[in-house]
């Protein structure tokens, strides 16, 4: 796949905590910060996308507490939110996403903007909807729209705008719960791991039967990671269905088996990571994994086989990964263009790339970029700050 970055540039307006941002991704992005800098809201602004596509805009905000909860409020006054996401099609076609939510009087929402266009508007497909009224498009018929719903998930009927669909219903973000992961599970389908990895055994089950060699790849990564464990297989319990590690004991000629309930944090949280990463499969991989702090619960020792892992990951998905630990990120050879640093200055969230600084340091490798977080030297450029204060261009339109 090479350097193929499926979502290339995230501009966020009064996204939670965050006022504005503008930002480039790389295949593998790390956005580093200290804990409540706002790296998750980040995330979880794409996490939305996805969740809105995939069921509706309406579960989407009510599972985030609703528009009150995920709009920030500027000097008191609620605003609306907006989100752009610039992307490049498997067909290679370059295009954007757009849309502004706002309050209604009666606590409602609408969708105030809405616009999809790829390879340019006039040069190739495009749409746009205002208030749940379509004002312009290319095709020659489009479906019927409203204001309470995004017009993509309507449009995905069209040839036209279907890639664009089906690119942005396969995000994937996670934040492992080894709770979660220890009970007893029902069978689900299993093809997608879910965010907090409720459904890992029938993960686990789905690339037994489909991607034996994706499994295999997840296994070794697994014993590097925790050397103690050899192998991790799906065991059903009755009409229930849990995982079975199998384990190495001191003095004993086979492995030990165990089940999910009597492993640690770490284990699970290292196994949810390894098959967010590596589910992708010939029939169905997801276009971007984002993974909320993959080295909690972690040995610091574990740290080089989990970065090699997150590495691999990156050339067949992109990946971007929220962290505030320096072992995940002592080596020099990580370029600097793969780091956002996120920080939180008057209750408001600021990204960026590395300051010039910090870059040159890691370009001559005289620290790596756990060093310099060590050190508190890990800082966002300051120039592209405030320019994107002053700038903070419209999502809609052609940007530069």
């Amino acid at each position: 796949m090479g350097e193929f970055v499926p979502i290339n540039r995230v501009m966020l307006r009064n996204y939670k905590s965050i006022g504005f941002c503008d930002v480039r991704l790389s295949p593998l992005t790390y956005l580093v910060g200290v804990n409540g800098s706002g790296k998750s809201n980040f995330l979880d602004g794409l996490h939305l996308v996805r969740d809105a596509l995939n069921g509706s805009l309406e579960s989407a905000l009510n599972e985030r507490g609703g528009l009150s909860e995920v709009r920030r409020r500027s000097s008191g006054h609620p605003t609306h939110f907006g989100i752009r996401l610039e992307f490049t099609l498997p067909s290679g076609e370059q295009g954007h996403y757009a849309f502004n939510i706002g309050a209604l009087k009666d606590r409602g929402y609408e969708v105030q903007t809405e616009e999809c266009v790829i390879s340019g508007r006039g040069k190739g497909p495009f749409f746009q909807v205002d208030r749940g009224k379509l004002r312009a498009t290319s095709e020659p018929a489009f479906p019927a729209v409203t204001a309470d719903r995004l017009a993509l998930v309507a449009a995905s009927g069209l040839s036209a705008f279907r890639p664009v669909y089906d690119m942005l219903a396969a995000m994937s973000f996670y934040n492992l719960n080894p709770k979660v992961m220890r009970e007893l599970q029902k069978p689900q389908e299993g093809r997608l791991l879910r965010p907090a990895g409720e459904n890992i055994a029938s993960a686990v089950g789905h690339l037994e039967r489909v991607a034996p060699d994706q499994l295999r790849i997840i296994q070794e990564y697994l014993q590097t990671v925790v050397p103690m464990v050899q192998g991790v297989e799906r065991k059903a319990i009755g009409p229930m269905e849990t995982l079975e590690f199998r384990q190495d004991m001191a003095g004993s000629k086979y492995p030990w088996r165990f089940l999910a309930q009597n492993m640690s944090d770490g284990t699970l949280r290292a196994l949810g990571v390894l098959v967010a990463l590596f589910q992708g499969n010939r029939d169905y991989a997801p276009t971007l994994v984002g993974i909320e702090e993959p080295e909690t619960a972690l040995h610091p020792a574990a740290a080089t086989a989990l970065r090699e892992a997150l590495v691999r990951a990156s050339r067949q998905t992109q990946v971007v990964v929220t962290s505030h630990s320096p072992d995940l990120l002592d080596d020099r050879a990580l370029s600097s263009d793969s780091f956002l640093a996120v920080v939180s200055e008057a209750g408001e969230t600021r990204i960026a790339p590395l300051d010039e600084a910090s870059r040159k340091t890691m370009r001559e490798q005289l620290f790596s970029a756990g060093e310099l977080l060590r050190l508190n030297q890990l800082a966002p450029d300051r120039d592209v700050l405030a320019e994107q204060l002053a700038r903070q261009p419209d999502l809609f339109g052609e940007q530069p």
